[in-house]
């Protein structure tokens, strides 16, 4: 513990001066400005959609474990509370939300806008990664 300590100590020594405070995104009326790109912007809103759809569908499996007797009505009301829907969708979102190529972010915003039944949208989301790290052809 006190070798942790030490080192924190170190480490912020090693950083020396005045540090300067991170730079605000603030505008002068105090509203915050978004600073992102475009293309995070649509990230973003399209992350956000397609993560309450898939947690959407996730309760929809859910009922039919229930119904098919496979799940216990405890189990499913444990497995769907508002509180673990609310946080499965921010763990999806958060994941979602990393460096993407345009075309990945197009990938989510169609999977989304045209697959409306879960499993097409699912299959549609495979495409995420198609030609991901391959050099284009022209």
């Amino acid at each position: 513990m006190m070798r942790n300590l030490v080192g924190v100590v170190l480490l912020i020594a090693a950083c020396g001066g005045k540090q300067k405070p991170p730079p605000s995104n603030a505008t002068d009326d105090g509203v915050v400005k978004d600073t992102r790109t475009e293309i995070e912007r649509r990230r973003d809103a399209a992350c956000e959609k397609v993560g309450t759809k898939l947690t959407e569908c996730a309760v929809a499996d859910a009922k039919a474990e229930l119904d098919a007797g496979r799940m216990t009505k405890k189990d499913f009301d444990a497995n769907t509370a508002a509180g673990v829907r609310e946080r499965n969708t921010a763990e999806f979102v958060k994941a979602c939300k990393v460096p993407m190529s345009s075309r990945q972010v197009r990938v989510l915003e169609v999977c989304y806008r045209e697959e409306t039944e879960c499993s097409p949208l699912a299959d549609c989301l495979t495409h995420l990664n198609d030609g991901a790290g391959k050099p284009a052809t022209k």
